[in-house]
């Protein structure tokens, strides 16, 4: 088991955690704490601190965005309350949790390649009769008292709000596939608002803080049977050990602590996980826990890897690297989309045909009727013989307005469907012929020896030969030429041209 302690030897060889207690109160913590980074994780993102006035958790979220940098800022915010706490313990507390904020803000803004990390907080200030507690995230808190192992935490989950609102059990809650998706955390950004409570303790009880690799795979009742009798530093291998065997995918840290009474043993404060392998980070001077640019100058050449599954727990965002390079990117997806879908559309449209008119004449236009700015969106596909002037009104405001057509042949039959206003001709008249008067005798005289000759034979009517009837043409192209075009008829087959009777004459008359 590889873990991270204060000065000492591991609980494998007898003293595996540091054990101490605060001196000149009636009450004291000794106090314990050891971490793991597990069976699965290259690194560990957790921190941990005890000390004889304070106790602090802090598990580091963001995967290749660097959660060990989180939680070890946050300890080192935090840390500076490990002193003798005055009359306002837990204002104290929320205002340097809100510290840690504002540090990990700093961090994030001087190397923007961190953006996205962030941690959880859970912190217990010992004033000598409570523990002034404030808590954000998914690390859990837990009191021993009477031997019955009770929380003292809400966790800031997902499933923790379903589990309240009674769509879940805490059985299901820690198999659901979202179980580790938190909804709050110290990242520099959103304001941490921490739950912050007191909680009265007495001589005997012990305290239990640890993160989720723990809490996450360990029954309660396991935990209080692991809590309960042996010394400290044991305690704390127990649990750790318990929760590796138990399949944690996670980094395993533990923060323990047992109220007592007597005098104090002065002793250095217990510094695990992230924040005791950076060696600006001494615990026991009286830094202010900024980082210096020194600390990060290796990160930006550092790969970060791919995607980690702590990642997911604060929904956070990757780094930005190369953020001009994939803006450009999307970029020139977004132009090409946009082309192919103009050359589409184009394409569509010239296809299209409609009637209208061009300088008055009525015209087939291929295209759509719209004008773009250095773009041809018609040409003409056809002219007509055809004038605006020509229609009637209705239809002469239609075709200035434009007709659709689907296609060239509709195109035809809307024209030749057009109403023409065509001048009504003017008959000419036909001259009637003079009767011609028939030579006659006086009356009352005849000639002698004048005798009426018989009447002439009448001669019969010419019959002209046949002629076909001719019929005017009507196709599209004769009206679209001339609309008002009219054929005359021809004459009709087997009609006859009466042959003129000559007037009878009567021989021998006088003129």
């Amino acid at each position: 088991m590889t873990s991270q302690t204060s000065p000492g030897s591991g609980p494998d060889s007898g003293a595996d955690a540091t054990t101490g207690a605060a001196t000149g109160a009636a009450l004291h913590l000794e106090f314990a704490a050891l971490s793991d980074v597990g069976r699965v994780r290259r690194d560990n993102q957790d921190s941990g601190y005890a000390g004889p006035n304070l106790l602090v958790i802090a598990d580091g979220v963001g995967g290749a965005a660097r959660g060990d940098i989180a939680s070890s800022a946050a300890v080192d915010a935090i840390k500076k309350l490990d002193v003798p706490p005055g009359d306002d313990a837990l204002s104290a507390l929320s205002a340097t949790i809100h510290l840690a904020h504002d540090r990990l803000a700093e961090i994030v803004e001087a190397h923007p390649e961190l953006e996205g990390t962030s941690t959880t907080v859970t912190a217990a200030v010992f004033d000598g009769t409570e523990l002034q507690v404030g808590h954000v995230g998914d690390s859990r808190g837990y009191l021993l008292h009477g031997g019955i192992l009770r929380s003292l935490t809400t966790d800031h989950t997902l499933v923790q709000s379903l589990v309240d609102e009674g769509r879940i059990t805490e059985q299901e809650a820690r198999v659901h596939p979202h179980r580790n998706l938190i909804l709050k955390a110290v990242d520099g950004v959103h304001e941490p608002d921490p739950d912050l409570f007191s909680v009265p303790v007495e001589t005997g009880d012990r305290v239990l803080l640890c993160s989720d690799g723990c809490s996450g795979v360990l029954e309660p009742e396991t935990m209080a049977q692991l809590l309960t009798g042996a010394p400290l530093d044991e305690a704390a291998g127990a649990l750790v050990r318990a929760a590796l065997e138990a399949g944690s995918s996670d980094n395993v840290t533990v923060v323990l602590a047992e109220v007592c009474d007597g005098e104090a043993v002065p002793a250095p404060p217990a510094v695990v996980g992230a924040a005791a392998t950076l060696p600006h980070r001494q615990l026991t001077n009286d830094a202010t826990g900024n980082l210096n640019e020194t600390d990060l100058t290796g990160l930006e050449d550092e790969e970060l890897g791919g995607l980690d599954p702590e990642e997911l727990r604060y929904a956070p965002r990757p780094p930005r690297r190369f953020g001009w390079a994939r803006r450009l990117a999307v970029l020139a997806v977004l132009v090409l989309l946009l082309g192919l879908g103009a050359g589409a559309l184009y394409s569509w449209s010239q296809g299209q045909y409609y009637v209208s008119d061009d300088g008055g004449t009525v015209v087939i236009f291929k295209g759509v009727k719209a004008e773009l700015p250095g773009v041809r969106t018609h040409r003409v596909a056809e002219r007509t013989g055809l004038t605006l002037a020509e229609l009637e009104s209705y239809d002469a405001g239609r075709v200035r307005s434009g007709i659709s057509a689907e296609g060239l042949g509709d195109a035809r039959r809307i024209i030749a469907d057009l109403k023409v206003s065509c001048p009504t001709p003017t008959p000419t008249p036909t001259p009637t012929p003079a009767p011609t008067p028939a030579a006659t005798a006086p009356a009352g005289k005849k000639s002698a020896g004048a005798t009426t000759p018989p009447p002439s034979p009448t001669t019969a009517p010419t019959t002209p030969p046949s002629t076909p009837a001719t019929t005017p043409s009507s196709s599209p192209s004769n009206l679209l030429a001339d609309p008002c075009a009219t054929a005359t008829p021809a004459p009709t087959a087997g009609a006859t041209t009466p042959a003129t009777t000559p007037a009878p004459t009567t021989p021998g008359a006088t003129p």
